[in-house]
């Protein structure tokens, strides 16, 4: 049986950290006598520094800044410096010249290899020569277990690689990287994906170079016209907006404005105060359905149809208002005169009874779009105090989700080849991910399968060849993307190469006094089309905002949307439901 002494002294081998704080005088002596036969050999070690005995430390040149630690079975061997406050955990090894800042953690079974064999033909290769470009990791820098930092690499300052990643190239600042080989998954600040520090000048994925320029300009020039494209869609006979100059008023063409102007000039529609805008659209609610109809040709209330066997009511309109109205009121900061008691009503039994019915195979977009709705009522009855739906509604509609999404695709519904492809499928994807995972901060299942089905999808001409995209089909796509893109790299730089395509084609889409027109009809004459109104700006800016924050220059835009396009989650989900936690 081992002594105390002898425990004790490997319980410092894997807990290192606890020897100033926990270590016997016995044991101080023995740490003291170690680090100078360290010096003796040319070492450098600073005060409070921990070498565990049981490490194997061979170095050419060492230099261990204060308040550092090798711990037990750590395999240290070449020129190695650290900055202060650096840590190498168990059975990590580092290995040729490598070199820390300050504050850095190396995982346990991590590997830092400062060197390289060559392999060319002409010799075995034990007998081939070594070569060292060397390892840098800057300040602050969290290397998880069992990474592996291949010769040649500089990783930046703040930077976080996860678990088991192969670092093959430099890495920027702030960069939070995973996989094999490792690829930037986002800036650890929450200021969009990030870069690799290889790339000076020129973002992964982005064959005409930096677009941050190009990006800035933009969004100075949309500010600086949002006056001009609001007012050109008010009607003075009216007292309403239109969605764009000769067509009837809208319900979302006012809310459309209301988000464009919280997002280009911080400030509600110039025409009214946000008292009033908000006044005039909570007097559009339906007391009795919690709805709100489209407006009369009059452009005064409208009346809904009535409702279905279960109370809920058919009208595509009202659905969408759920979202425009919820969320205008919410930047103008009001909300609904209501419950939407349509959701209030439908009993868990209910509502599991109406998913198994919705048109999934024919028309997932149609069923994506009323779980939308749904889920987003659940959440504005909330904000009210209000039950979500009837007992257990809100976890039943995520248990129902879980276990009814296709593995092989990540998506509910199936594709509706060769009409339409995957049309229906990823764009009913967005709507119900929408209002349901992301509108809650849920993690989507099977993310990868997500990535590989959109961008199957978003390589079809159809749809996205040169001037055939819609702001439906090209935000369904960036938006599930985006959303998959917090759960894993996965195909990430061919995620980056097709959102710098779309950004740099829909910067030349703004018409100037005008702003953005929804694009070419969709599949059956669906849409606005070309010419310029509110909705193509709303959606559109949006649309600007996650391929810019796809390819890492989202802050140069100065704004964030905050309505029905939010990126955050807007409320916490059901009890019961596993919420992602974002890392970064």
């Amino acid at each position: 049986m081992a002594s105390d002494s002898s425990v004790e002294d490997a319980y410092f081998d894997y807990c290192p950290w606890d020897f100033t704080r926990r270590a016997s005088a016995a044991q101080r002596a023995a740490q003291t006598a170690r680090q100078k036969r360290l010096a003796d050999a040319g070492a450098s070690v600073g005060p409070r520094c921990y070498v565990s005995s049981a490490a194997g430390v061979f170095t050419d040149v060492l230099r261990l800044g204060s308040d550092s630690y090798i711990a037990g079975h750590a395999y240290v061997t070449g020129e190695v410096r650290t900055g202060s406050d650096c840590t190498v955990n168990p059975y990590a090894t580092v290995r040729g010249r490598v070199t820390l800042g300050n504050g850095v953690r190396i995982g346990a079974h991590a590997s830092l290899l400062g060197f390289n064999h060559g392999f060319a033909p002409d010799r075995p290769v034990h007998r081939q020569p070594l070569t060292s470009e060397g390892i840098v990791l800057g300040d602050d820098v969290w290397i998880g277990s069992n990474v592996v930092v291949l010769d040649g690499v500089t990783i930046g300052d703040h930077c976080v690689v996860g678990a088991g990643a192969v670092v093959t190239k430099d890495l920027a600042p702030w960069t939070i990287a995973a996989g094999n080989p490792a690829r930037p998954l986002r800036d650890r600040r929450g200021r969009g994906r990030a870069g690799t520090g290889a790339e000076t000048g020129a973002r992964a994925g982005t064959p005409e170079g930096d677009p941050s320029g190009a990006v800035a300009a933009f969004a100075d020039r949309a500010r600086e016209q949002a006056a001009d494209v609001l007012a050109r869609c008010w009607s003075e006979n009216t007292g309403r907006y239109s969605d764009r100059p000769g067509v009837p008023a809208t319900v979302r063409a006012h809310c459309d404005a209301v988000e464009i102007s919280a997002l280009l000039l911080g400030a509600p529609p110039g025409r009214m105060s946000a008292a009033e805008h908000a006044g005039r659209l909570r007097a559009l609610q339906d007391p009795a359905s919690g709805l709100v109809p489209e407006l009369s040709p009059g452009g005064g209330p409208g009346e809904l149809p009535p409702p279905a066997h279960d109370g809920w009511i058919e009208d595509g309109g009202a659905e969408y208002h759920v979202l425009s109205v919820g969320y205008a009121l919410e930047l103008l900061g009001s909300c609904f005169a209501h419950p939407v008691r349509v959701v209030e009503r439908l009993s868990a039994d209910q509502l599991l009874s109406r998913l198994e019915a919705l048109p999934w195979r024919e028309r997932a977009w149609s069923a994506g779009a009323w779980v939308d709705c749904w889920a987003t009522g659940a959440y504005r009855n909330r904000e009210l105090g209000c039950e979500a739906g009837g007992p257990g509604a809100l976890e039943a509609l995520f248990g129902w989700l879980g276990t009814r999404v296709d593995p092989w695709t990540g998506m509910w519904g199936a594709a509706t080849a060769p009409a339409a492809g995957r049309l229906q499928l990823v764009n009913g994807y967005y709507r119900l991910t929408r209002g349901s995972f992301a509108q809650f901060g849920v993690q989507v299942p099977y993310p990868e399968r997500v990535v590989d089905t959109v961008l199957a999808h978003a390589a079809d001409p159809r749809w996205f060849a040169e001037g055939r995209q819609n702001a439906c089909n090209v935000l369904d796509v960036a938006h599930p993307l985006w959303l998959a893109g917090w759960q894993t790299g996965h195909r990430a730089d061919e995620v980056r190469e097709w959102a710098s395509r779309q950004l740099n084609g829909a910067l030349g889409r703004w018409r100037d006094g005008a702003g953005f027109g929804f694009g070419p009809a969709g599949e059956g004459g669906s849409g606005p089309g070309r010419d310029p109104g509110l909705q193509g700006t709303e959606m559109w800016l949006a649309i600007v905002w996650l391929l810019a924050d796809l390819v890492g220059v989202a802050d140069e835009l100065g704004y964030r949307p905050r309505g029905v396009h939010r990126p955050e989650p807007a409320g916490p989900p059901a009890s019961g439901v596993t919420v992602f936690s974002r890392p970064w």
